[in-house]
């Protein structure tokens, strides 16, 4: 196996450091190809990596020279290598729904936060951020082993998949306030979010309800992950 600097285009990917490479191995052991060890590596947590990949049968090996060329710092004593896949998302499960999302932190702090939530479904609607970017990877902590994820060509492919789900589009001029809204805690929904600099168009408006979150007249927006965490926070509690 050659292994190069991270291509979308490749079958494969990496986690960079040591917490997202046992998440990795602990929710998709089936995955891993093989776990690359710094020779400077020291345990420092609860975790030995060496005993973790012993347990799951998993490949090791110490090499620095192959670390170094595909890493994008220089502290990285532990990396993943595992096979990408494929997943669909839950029909019983409520959704959170990204449209054209376009920045590698944003989406993985917005995993991250979803599965603190509890939440385990992600909609993509494309074009979005390769989801297997090991800067999506860092930045969801290693969370998006643990979640369901999906790519639609547009919305009204996903909208159309999942009728059952109440749809919640979040616009800067939403309908009514998120302090507002009441809703069953049994009902499936999905709460839908636009690009990071343009939000989701006029055409949103029509699809279920349109939210505002409200915010004083000193800043423009809210960052898209700050928006769907406040979100988040509102329906699940």
């Amino acid at each position: 196996m050659d292994i190069k600097s991270y291509k979308k285009s490749f079958e494969y990917s990496y986690t960079f450091g040591i917490f997202p490479t046992i998440e990795l191995i602990k929710s998709k052991s089936e995955k891993v190809i093989k776990v690359l060890v710094s020779s400077k590596y020291k345990t420092d947590s609860d975790t030995d990596i060496f005993e973790l990949c012993k347990k799951y049968n998993i490949k090791t090996e110490v090499n620095d020279k192959v670390i170094n060329r595909i890493s994008d710092k220089e502290n990285n004593f532990v990396v993943g290598i595992f096979s990408k896949y494929e997943c669909e998302l839950n029909d019983n499960e409520s959704h959170v729904v990204l449209v054209n999302p376009s920045n590698m932190g944003n989406m993985g702090t917005i995993i991250r936060t979803l599965t603190g939530f509890g939440l385990n479904n992600l909609a993509i609607i494309a074009p979005g951020v390769d989801i297997f970017d090991p800067k999506v990877i860092r930045g969801s902590m290693g969370s998006l082993f643990r979640i369901n994820f999906k790519y639609y060509d547009n919305f009204n492919r996903y909208n159309s998949s999942f009728k059952n789900h109440k749809k919640y589009t979040f616009m800067l001029d939403g309908a009514i306030s998120l302090k507002e809204v009441h809703h069953d805690k049994n009902e499936l929904f999905s709460l839908v979010f636009g690009n990071e600099a343009k939000g989701l168009d006029s055409s949103y408006s029509s699809v279920g309800k349109s939210i505002l979150i409200k915010h004083t007249d000193r800043i423009d927006s809210l960052n898209l992950p700050i928006a769907v965490g406040i979100a988040l926070y509102h329906f699940f509690n």
